[in-house]
C-alpha cells in the first residue's frame, strides 16, 4: 500500500457513502420528521467529526450522541447543530452542557435541578416503555413533565423512548411499546405540554413502522450501510460507509502437519503457504475470528489459520498462490460484509465497527478506490 506509509492497516472510510445513506433515511420519513443522525461511539467507529459533517451535508437535522464528552468533542470541531445526548448526564457536567449548548435526557428531578441551577437547557424527557434501561414509567411521565416544565430556564423540547428490538420493530411488543409511547405523549399533552420534538424510531423504526417516525426519528447503524436486519436490507438500499484493509507482510511454505499460532490450533492438512497480517484483537479484530473467518485477498477468500493474536493474524494462502507480500487484504468491506464477520465472531456488526481501535487510522475518502 504505498500510498499509506508505514504500519498498513487502516480503516478507509467514503463520505459519498455516509452522505448517501443519510439521504436514504431522509427519502424514508416525511419531510417535516426531523432526522437526528446518531453519531455516538466515534460514530459507530467512522469518526465522529467528519461523519457529523457528512450526515448534516445530506440532510440531517442534529446530531445525537450518548455522553456529553461525546458533544463537546463536536463543539470543539466547529459543528454548530442541535446535539442531544442521549444517554444523560452525570454530576459536574452541567457546566460543559450550557456553555456548549447541548440538549440532555432527562428523567430525574434531581438532575433537572442540577442543570437548571446552572443558566438554560434544553431537555429531552426519556421515557422507558419496555427496554428496563432508562427513562420514567409512563405512568410518571405527566407529572414529571409538569414539574420540568415549571423549572426556570429549562426548556421541555423533546421526549422519547427507546425500542427494545434493535431489529424488529413490527412484533407485538415492539407495538405495544410505541402504543405505551403514544400514551405518554398524550398524557403530557393533556397536561398542557407538547415538546415538537417526540422521537421513537430507530432505523429499524425507520424502515418498518411509519408509525412510530412521529416528529423525529434517530436512525443509527443504516447510517452506516448496515441493514438492521436481514429483511430489511433491500428496502434499506445503503451502503458500507467502511472498509479495513491491511497487508501481508510475510509469507510462508509449510508442510503439512504444521501448527499455526498460539495453542496450535490450526494444523495443515496439505503443503501450502502461511501469510501473517499485522492486525490483531488489539486492533479490534476479535478473537473469536479465529478458524473461523475469512479474508480476501486479490478478490479471493483466504481463511483465517490459527488463533487471531494481538498483533497479528495468520491465513491460509494456499488457495491464492499468487499472493504476495504487499498485497493488500480486506478484513471487511470488500468482499467481506461487517455483518457477515461478526457472524462468525458470534455478535453484530454494530459491535464489529465500534471495536476498530484507535491505532488503526481512518483514512476519509469521496469514494472507495477499486482494489
Amino acid at each position: 500500500m504505498p500510498d499509506n506509509p508505514g504500519r498498513p492497516t487502516v480503516a478507509e472510510v467514503s463520505l459519498a457513502a455516509l452522505r448517501h445513506n443519510c439521504r436514504r433515511v431522509r427519502a424514508l420519513v416525511a419531510p417535516s420528521v426531523a432526522v437526528l443522525a446518531v453519531v455516538k461511539a466515534d460514530a459507530y467507529g467512522h469518526g465522529a467529526v467528519p461523519a457529523a459533517r457528512a450526515f448534516l451535508e445530506a440532510g440531517a437535522w442534529g446530531l445525537g450522541v450518548s455522553s456529553v464528552a461525546e458533544g463537546v468533542e463536536l463543539r470543539r470541531a466547529g459543528l454548530d447543530a442541535p446535539v442531544v445526548v442521549l444517554g444523560g448526564t452525570f454530576d459536574g457536567e452541567e457546566a460543559d452542557v450550557v456553555a456548549n449548548r447541548l440538549a440532555v435526557a432527562i428523567w430525574d428531578a434531581e438532575r433537572a435541578r442540577a442543570l437548571a441551577a446552572l443558566g438554560r437547557v434544553s431537555v429531552h424527557i426519556k421515557i422507558d416503555t419496555g427496554m428496563t434501561r432508562l427513562g420514567l414509567d409512563v405512568g410518571d411521565v405527566a407529572e414529571f413533565g409538569k414539574f420540568v416544565s415549571g423549572l426556570a430556564g429549562v426548556d421541555l423540547v423533546g421526549v422519547f423512548s427507546h425500542f427494545a428490538s434493535a431489529d424488529a420493530v413490527d412484533t407485538a411488543e415492539a407495538r405495544a411499546q410505541a402504543a405505551r409511547f403514544a400514551q405518554a405523549v398524550e398524557a403530557l399533552a393533556g397536561a398542557g405540554i407538547r415538546p415538537p420534538l417526540v422521537h421513537l424510531a430507530n432505523s429499524a423504526g425507520v424502515l418498518a413502522a411509519p408509525a412510530a417516525h412521529f416528529t423525529m426519528v434517530r436512525p443509527g447503524i443504516m447510517l452506516y450501510g448496515y441493514p438492521p436486519a436481514p429483511h430489511l436490507a433491500e428496502r434499506a438500499a445503503v451502503v458500507p460507509a467502511m472498509r479495513v484493509t491491511t497487508a501481508i507482510t510475510q509469507t510462508r511454505r509449510v508442510p503439512a502437519g504444521r501448527a499455526v499460532s498460539y495453542g496450535g490450533t490450526f494444523v495443515t492438512t496439505r503443503p501450502g503457504t502461511i501469510g501473517t497480517l499485522p492486525v490483531g484483537y488489539a486492533d479490534g479484530y476479535h478473537r473469536l475470528a479465529s478458524n473461523r473467518a475469512a479474508v480476501t485477498v486479490r478478490g479471493r477468500r483466504a481463511p483465517v489459520a490459527g488463533r487471531v493474536c494481538m498483533d497479528h493474524t495468520m491465513i491460509d494462502l494456499t488457495d491464492v498462490p499468487d499472493a504476495r507480500v504487499g498485497d493488500r487484504v480486506a478484513l471487511f468491506g470488500d468482499g467481506v460484509g461487517a455483518d457477515e464477520l461478526a457472524g462468525w465472531c458470534e455478535t453484530i456488526s454494530y459491535e464489529m465497527l465500534t471495536a476498530v481501535g484507535r491505532r488503526v487510522p481512518r483514512r476519509y475518502v469521496e469514494e472507495f478506490a477499486h482494489a
